[in-house]
């Protein structure tokens, strides 16, 4: 007779009334104790125990079956009367591991008073308890409202993020006639991605329609999920630039300036972001492409270049979201061509940090790219760095943009701002507005900016079809900076003097020395007037800033504007020479015989323009179908940058009275500079206050150390201001500002404003050059001061609008944290059914673990998130041997890029309060998917229930051979076939994730089977087997998001017919445990319990499971999986602990299934 399985759930459903654990939950409610390991203690002191039916023959299924018929009755009075006996079962039954214990040695003890008292209980109470006990949908008070709390500080968070502190969108639509060309001849014998990928030529319809090359190669490289087609508004505004434009040019043409091809990959839409396979495929077929494409420009049959200029070299790279992060892996792998790359500009690329580290391969792909780069701008000489003339330049949406953090888009970490810079859109002159993840291709005010740049840097003449390196710098500088950073350069010095200025000699339009320049109309005297102000002499005390503000346009030299503004020197020059020097003469000294000449420079290349703040202005941008905005034109210049000039003209060129104003003026830096030193906690508690005096620069700026967190938001109130007779010139300007990474947002017309920015964040790497104190945010403030009234100006912590910023930069801990959460649940359970025979349901053992371990593991874990913030803050420590033999310098410091990976990623202690509120919210997380799992489970047996049912007349046996045979449980045979095909095929076609997806669907099928079974017996080994394959689903839930994006990668290669298998997804390994586990519970064998001292390894795999997920799942969440299979491994271990296994035994599970139904055909 074939030995019955240990502890099977369908073979206990009746005959189990007596079991240890309905007794132990009687004694539980004479001696008032509810704790299970209390229980157990009680029980095995006071209560009659005995080794109930020893035998070494076990009765078979279908006996079993036919007893439960005919002693239904019997046994479900059986399970409602207490006994005044303890029946304690042997290994047989409950799987224990006491094999030193003899199997018919009978222990006997006199029952004590309480449990002669718990028998004489009223059955109501004891079916209460027992019922309470069974229930896996009991929720105890402490559970109900940790749940509660944590989805209302959820749902706090959510409606933060979408109502509160949000950007405004300001883009305007753009508009193109695209065409594609395909670059048939790039096939498989240039590349073996060809039958995968292709390239593509964009030409814009009637503006450019020839497919011939013939300017400048630039590759866009698309992003997740991107299409090829998304370079379209960029070709296009490239093309009809040019057109229009550039070619009509002929100083722009002989200084290099041609057309622009724009070439476009198509990747299938393939999804780079979760795979590292996928990026590192991508990379190669792109090298292998730009080598294709410049071999265009040397074939005369493909190319219209002028035979006079060099063939191109290089290519631009243009590069959306992952393309960017795909661009600067194209330059370490093996087949990159040296130089082929010199130009790289990205948006919103996240080059810090992967997106998602689900795939160990693109968690290693982004190390071994960043540390490259790292390493190349760490050389000493520029010989020695590969990178050293590769420029790169990235270009972030800001809170917009809600697919990829914009914080993740920083360079500091990983390029010297000699080779390249982070920037926000908000920032750049004439774009003030931030986008989303797609606006950044097509938004119209920003690809003018992007299209301008490039041809600003492209220069034919040279082989790399760009200018030198410092150059593009400089020009990208001037086109996505503000002007107004630290490191902006003037051109001013720069220039030669191209104008001559003849005022009269006894002219009073001088401005006295600190006297305020204000004009509010031109043209009133009916003739040009130049108005001079002195440059003060060096040595100032508190240092001079000039500023000047108008909302004109300033005229360059030979303009027929209204306002020039000018630097002089004077200059002695005879009559009859100006011609020869200057280029222009400016002569206002009307008929006077005595004139002062002045050597001028004009200053229109340092313009700074700013968005129009008037009374009528709401937004720094104006849409498609608002009036055109004509931005305020601004200028300054610290004292040391003008000190070779005596003055400052100011030129009014109108003749007729016509509306404007100019305001200008030397000012102290210690009047316009202010730095508030003041604590995060008192400005949370108490705000901050500033009063900007009457007498008071144009220009105040107000910076706060203090304010560097991207996880805090503020709000900024503005009191109005009053003017006398005179009406305003302006309202109140605002720019708020950081200097690394740039970052600046306008408020225009501005009485209240929403701060928010992009500071230091969670998770982000140290920058390359260590910095003691941050610079956090700045306040810059344009205000009238013709008025003469006070301002008053307040600025508080918007606490509402701050749990918004959690979003974006911990979204990715609700991949890892709930594991904390489950895996303590898990360590609880098998604890106390490793002591008493009862495995508690989930909720149950949360309950437990929430008076006892969470709040322990939480409150370490806050402790640990503190220390590891106070030693972010820490400077590095110094390096005599350098990093692996390089950079080593006594006086060079290591930088660890990685100290902010851990725990929750702050890098500031007064986020102490992460932990505790990320570890609620996960509690929150965990009873929903939870419920949600059992409301799964409980559709599919009752749906399993009503499949199962038959004509009353059929008997019980009948029943079960007559049972629906998709539920029916499989033979050991079958089970092990499956497993190897399963195994087969991961290892050579599937990923082992898709695997891991079946291994879930069989569970959730063997939890229907096991609850239907468990309401139909109501036994408690019935209940305990339940309880238990819910709670390795429950931990499986939780590991599935790791491994469907692998999965979904696999199913998109399918749909493009790419067969390739993933050669990091088929190690066997990585799912045989799972597999083998499901399959073991499929057949209703519960875990066996384990009471040597074995027993706490369990427990100590659950706790390291526990605390890894905390600390290290958020950047290593891949290591998830693989812990949890080796834990998967262990269970399996215990299963077969108890089974042996024999040649025989095994031979008999391959015969054949006829025989076995002939002996059940004839069971009685």
């Amino acid at each position: 007779m074939r030995r019955r399985s240990s502890g099977s759930a369908a073979e206990e459903e009746g005959a189990d009334s007596d079991s240890t654990a309905d007794v132990i939950t009687s004694s539980n409610e004479a001696g008032g104790s509810s704790n299970p390991d209390e229980s157990a203690s009680n029980t095995e002191s006071r209560n009659l125990q005995t080794i109930a039916r020893p035998s070494t023959t076990q009765p078979s299924s279908h006996e079993l079956d036919r007893r439960k018929s005919t002693d239904k009755k019997a046994s479900t009075a059986r399970i409602r009367r207490p006994s005044n006996t303890n029946w304690k079962l042997t290994e047989s039954r409950n799987g224990h591991l006491e094999k030193n214990r003899p199997a018919d040695l009978d222990i006997i003890s006199v029952p004590s008073k309480e449990a002669i008292a718990a028998d004489k209980m009223p059955d109501s109470r004891q079916n209460a308890r027992r019922s309470r006990l069974r229930s896996p949908w009991s929720c105890s008070p402490l559970t109900l409202v940790t749940t509660l709390l944590g989805m209302l500080s959820l749902a706090s968070i959510l409606h933060s993020f979408v109502t509160r502190q949000l950007d405004t969108k300001g883009c305007r639509m753009s508009y193109m006639r695209p065409s594609f060309a395909k670059l048939t001849d790039f096939d498989t014998e240039h590349t073996r991605f060809a039958s995968k990928y292709s390239v593509y030529l964009y030409r814009e319809g009637m503006v450019d329609e020839d497919t011939k090359v013939k300017g400048v190669p630039v590759l866009f490289i698309p992003g997740n999920a991107g299409s090829y087609k998304q370079v379209r508004p960029i070709a296009a505004e490239g093309a009809t630039y040019f057109h229009d434009v550039l070619r009509h040019d002929q100083a722009a043409i002989a200084a290099g300036a041609r057309n622009l091809d724009f070439f476009t990959v198509d990747f299938n839409e393939d999804i780079t972001a979760f795979h590292g396979q996928t990026l590192l495929d991508q990379a190669e077929y792109l090298n292998e492409a730009i080598a294709y494409i410049l071999s265009l420009y040397h074939d005369p049959r493909r190319s219209e270049r002028d035979p006079d200029l060099p063939d191109p070299t290089s290519v631009i790279i243009l590069g959306h979201s992952m393309g960017g992060i795909v661009a600067r892996t194209m330059l370490v792998m093996p087949n990159y061509q040296s130089n082929s790359i010199n130009t790289i500009i990205t948006m919103s690329a996240p080059h810090a940090r992967p997106p998602v580290s689900f795939d160990a391969e693109i968690v290693r792909t982004y190390k071994q790219i960043n540390d490259y780069w790292r390493q190349a701008y760490s050389q000493k000489w520029a010989n020695n760095n590969p990178l050293w003339h590769v420029t790169l330049i990235s270009i972030a949406g800001g809170g917009l943009d809600t697919v990829v953090p914009s914080d993740y888009t920083s360079l500091e970490s990983l390029v010297p701002d000699t080779h390249g810079f982070t920037v926000f859109t908000s920032s750049v002159p004439n774009v003030w507005t931030g986008m989303d993840h797609q606006a950044i291709l097509w938004c119209d005010q920003f690809r003018k900016v992007v299209v301008r740049s490039l041809y600003d840097v492209i220069d034919v003449n040279r082989p790399a079809q760009t200018k030198p390196r410092a150059e593009r710098m400089r020009v990208f500088k001037k086109w996505y900076l503000t002007g107004m950073e630290n490191t902006a350069e003037k051109t001013l010095s720069e220039k030669e003097p191209t104008t001559l200025l003849t005022l009269e000699e006894n002219s009073n339009s001088i401005i006295a020395q600190g006297e305020r320049l204000t004009l509010r109309k031109f043209g009133q005297n009916h003739k040009p007037r130049a108005h001079l102000l002195p440059i003060p002499p060096q040595g100032t005390p508190g240092g001079k800033r000039f500023t000047l503000l108008t909302d004109q346009k300033l005229d360059k030299s030979g303009d027929s504007g209204k306002l020039e503004v000018l630097f002089c020197s004077v200059f002695p020059l005879h009559p009859g020479q100006s011609a020869t020097l200057f280029s222009m003469s400016m002569d206002l000294s009307g008929d006077s015989l005595g004139s002062t000449r002045l050597a001028c420079k004009n200053a229109a290349s340092d313009v700074i323009v700013l968005p129009a703040s008037t009374r009528t202005t709401k937004k720094p941008f104006y849409l498609d179908e608002e009036e055109e905005l004509v931005p305020f034109s601004y200028l300054q210049y610290d004292l040391e940058d003008i000190l070779d000039h005596q003055f400052v003209a100011i030129v009014d060129k109108a003749v007729d009275p016509t509306p404007g104003w100019v305001i200008a003026e030397f000012n102290d830096n210690v009047q316009s500079h202010r730095v508030r030193s003041l604590s995060l906690r008192r400005l949370l508690a108490f705000g901050m206050g500033i009063k900007l005096p009457p007498t008071r620069p144009m220009v105040t700026e107000v910076k706060i150390p203090s304010l560097h967190s991207s996880l805090l938001a503020y709000n900024l109130e503005m009191g109005s201001q009053t003017c006398g007779d005179d009406a305003q010139l302006f309202t109140p300007l605002l720019r708020q500002y950081i200097s690394e990474p740039y970052e600046s947002k306008y408020f225009v017309n501005v009485k209240q404003a929403s701060i928010n920015l992009h500071g230091v964040s969670p998770f982000m790497p140290p920058a390359l050059k260590y910095k003691s104190i941050q610079d956090g945010l700045s306040l810059q403030f344009w205000t009238d001061p013709t008025c003469n009234s006070s301002v008053k100006i307040s600025l508080k912590v918007d606490v509402p609008g701050s749990l918004g910023k959690m979003y974006m930069r911990y979204r990715t801990v609700f991949a890892a944290f709930p594991l904390l959460v489950v895996a303590l649940v898990l360590r609880k359970q098998f604890r106390v059914y490793d002591e008493t025979g009862i495995f508690m349901s989930f909720s149950e053992s949360l309950d437990l673990c929430l008076r006892q371990s969470l709040p322990l593991v939480l409150s370490a874990l806050t402790c640990l998130s503190v220390s590891l913030a106070q030693a972010s803050a820490a400077p590095p420590y110094s390096s005599y041997t350098g990093f692996w033999g390089w950079g080593g310098n006594a006086t060079e410091t290591q930088i660890d890029f990685t100290k902010n990976d851990l725990l929750v990623g702050s890098q500031d202690p007064f986020f102490w309060f992460m932990v505790p509120l990320i570890g609620l919210v996960c509690v929150g997380a965990c009873v929903l998917v939870n419920y949600t799992a059992l409301a799964i489970t409980h559709l599919f047996s009752i749906l399993y229930s009503f499949l199962s049912v038959k004509p009353a007349w059929l008997r019980n046996e009948d029943k079960r051979r007559a049972m629906y045979p998709a539920f029916a449980p499989s033979t050991p045979r079958r089970r092990i076939l499956t497993t190897a095909i399963l195994l087969f095929l991961v290892s050579t076609v599937i990923p082992y994730q898709f695997a891991y997806l079946v291994a879930c669907l069989v569970q959730i099928a063997t939890c229907a089977r096991a609850l239907r079974f468990a309401r139909e017996a109501r036994s408690n080994t019935n209940y305990n087997f339940y309880n238990y394959v819910h709670s390795i689903l429950i931990l499986m839930l939780w590991i599935l998001p790791i491994n469907l994006p692998i999965l979904v990668v696999w199913v998109h290669n399918l749909a493009v017919h790419w067969l390739t298998p993933f050669s990091s997804h088929h190690n066997v390994l990585s799912i045989m445990p799972f597999i083998l586990l499901v399959e073991t519970l499929t057949s209703g064998k519960m875990v066996p319990r384990v009471t040597s001292r074995i027993r706490h390894f369990t427990s100590v795999f659950f706790f390291c499971i526990a605390i890894y997920a905390a600390v290290y799942g958020v950047t290593y969440a891949y290591m998830l999986h693989y812990l949890v299979n080796f834990v998967a491994a262990w269970l399996v271990a215990i299963h077969s602990s108890t089974s042996t296994w024999t040649l025989s035994g095994i031979s008999t599970m391959f015969e054949g299934e006829s025989t076995d139904i002939r002996k059940r055909g004839k069971t009685p």
